[in-house]
């Protein structure tokens, strides 16, 4: 023992045949992964932990039988010419299990397959079955070990010395392993190619047919290497997904969830019941008003008041320079509620006041009494939040809110109903029109005030509003990509969508039509 330990050779040896048991062991270490999956958690380190015992109580006393391992490779008969060992006969059977085992596990995880018990919960393999298969992949792979080990060294305590040193790494890095690979779907796929290919290479060795071991491992460690650079950009994508708000991401997702269509996703056109696989014809569970409902509740906290408000052009307000009789026809003609009340010009407000208490001054008095049954207007900037808005217009009390900018010009008003709006789609007043009108399947016209938000869902669509909140409305989506005032005619596309304007003076674009594009015709 003493010029064991003095040898170089045999420490040299002994390191060599450590790294070959580990290369060997691997694709075990692998099968036992996969296998231990299918137990429940609790069970899961006690079936690895058996596993790999067993491999190596097998390797153990396959090296104390040395004379008789000799024996398995001399044939014990021949069929068609080609002797048979029991060494191939062992090789054979085992390649065969290997096989049938990974093609089953790939046709699993392929059909989506899920044994399911009647509580719901995932329904587990039994322990002795999962250990049972693991002590005859064990035979296969131990024997397959051994062999290189009598081949390679000449002294049976450096041979046990490097299977007990192998194992115990083995079972060291298993439990990582295992966890990397069942948490990583695309790693389990490659583990299941690696042992239909070991399968294939075990069927083959049985047969005869000698596949130089460099070549599967050279297969191997390329295609673990592709499989990191697979995960490092998984990993990066993940990254750069992390920096986006995690309530854009939510939304995203739920509303994936509800059945929307994700950005980039293409417009399907035209496809009918038969043109279409059953999976794919399947209509979703959430109609789609459900999901531009959802869709306006998650997007609510992100937007501003200016892009809920009534503009300031679209205002319906009380003069107190009119005539009392011009107001009053005023006020039965305009089925407003509310208006803001002021002298001369939208830039000087009084106050605020119901039809009603106006009409009853006017019917009491002949005129209205700005120093009594008028309310103290209510100012929001519009860079507010629509979720800060509802706290105001909580306390308002059935009141308008007047919108500012930061200069503190009037820009538009907001009432409950444009928050209503901006969740459930318009809800026009007798003397409107509905700002987007549905005119074919495939064809709407668009007033150019109408709101990008609302506009997105019409269409099923992304990227009309902006990142920067620099315009709401399609008017200004279209100012801002022509990059001015565009003529009449003006065409522009969007994933999948033509929008032409249609109606243009010399200060805004006042309606829009918007046509979703064949499949086939190119955007322009």
């Amino acid at each position: 023992m003493i010029e064991l330990l003095s040898d170089p050779a045999v420490w040299l040896g002994l390191l060599t045949l450590v790294v070959l048991e580990i290369v060997l062991g691997i694709d075990n270490l692998i099968f036992i992964a996969i296998l231990a999956e299918k137990l429940p958690p609790r069970q899961r380190d006690k079936a690895r932990l058996i596993g790999l015992s067993l491999a190596l109580i097998m390797r153990l006393a396959l090296l104390s039988i040395v004379s008789w391992l000799v024996t398995l490779t001399t044939p014990l008969f021949s069929l068609w010419g080609q002797g048979f060992s029991g060494r191939d006969l062992i090789l054979l059977g085992g390649g065969l299990f290997l096989l049938f085992k990974a093609t089953s596990e790939l046709h699993e995880r392929l059909e989506g397959v899920t044994a399911r018990v009647s509580t719901g919960t995932a329904a587990y393999a039994s322990f002795s079955l999962v250990v049972t298969q693991i002590v005859v992949l064990d035979a296969v792979f131990s024997l397959d070990a051994v062999i290189t080990a009598v081949g390679m060294v000449d002294h049976l305590p450096v041979m046990m010395a490097a299977v007990v040193i192998s194992i115990g790494i083995m079972l060291w890095a298993s439990k990582p392993l295992t966890r990397f690979v069942n948490a990583h779907p695309t790693v389990v796929m490659l583990c299941l190619s690696f042992l239909l290919m070991i399968g294939l290479s075990l069927v083959a060795e049985g047969l005869g047919f000698h596949i130089p071991k460099g070549y599967l491992y050279g297969a191997i460690g390329f295609s673990v290497m592709i499989e990191a650079l697979n995960q490092w950009a998984r990993r990066n994508e993940l990254k750069h997904e992390a920096r986006r708000p995690l309530r854009e991401r939510t939304a995203e997702s739920v509303l994936r969830l509800l059945g929307g269509r994700a950005p980039g996703e293409p417009v399907l056109v035209g496809v009918g019941a038969a043109d279409t696989a059953p999976e794919e014809a399947e209509q979703p569970a959430f109609a789609l008003e459900e999901r531009n409902m959802v869709s306006g509740v998650l997007t609510l906290a992100e937007r501003t008041v200016r892009s809920v408000m009534t503009p300031r052009a679209d205002i319906s307000w009380v003069d107190l320079n009119d005539a009392p009789e011009a107001v009053r026809e005023q006020l039965l003609d305009t089925p407003h509620g509310i208006f803001p009340v002021c002298r001369g010009s939208l830039d000087e407000v009084v106050g605020v006041a119901r039809a009603k208490d106006l009409l009853g001054q006017l019917l009491r008095h002949g005129r209205i009494d700005e120093s009594s049954g008028l309310r103290a207007p209510i100012y929001v900037p519009e860079s507010t939040t629509a979720i800060r808005l509802i706290d105001t217009l909580r306390g308002a009390r059935g009141q308008l809110a007047l919108v500012s900018d930061e200069h503190g010009t009037l820009t538009g008003v907001v009432t409950p109903i444009d928050v209503l709006e901006a969740i459930a789609g318009e809800f026009p007043d007798e003397d409107e029109t509905l700002e987007i009108l549905q005119t074919a399947p495939d064809a709407w016209t668009v007033s150019g005030s109408a709101d990008l938000h609302l506009l997105e869902q019409a269409l099923q669509t992304h990227g009309l509003v902006g990142d920067d909140d620099s315009y709401t409305s399609v008017a200004g989506l279209l100012l801002a990509r022509f990059g001015g005032l565009p003529p009449r005619d003006a065409r522009w596309t969007h994933d999948g969508y033509d929008f032409v304007v249609t109606e243009v003076d010399a200060q805004r674009i006042r309606t829009v039509a918007v046509r979703r594009l064949p499949v086939d015709e190119p955007e322009t």
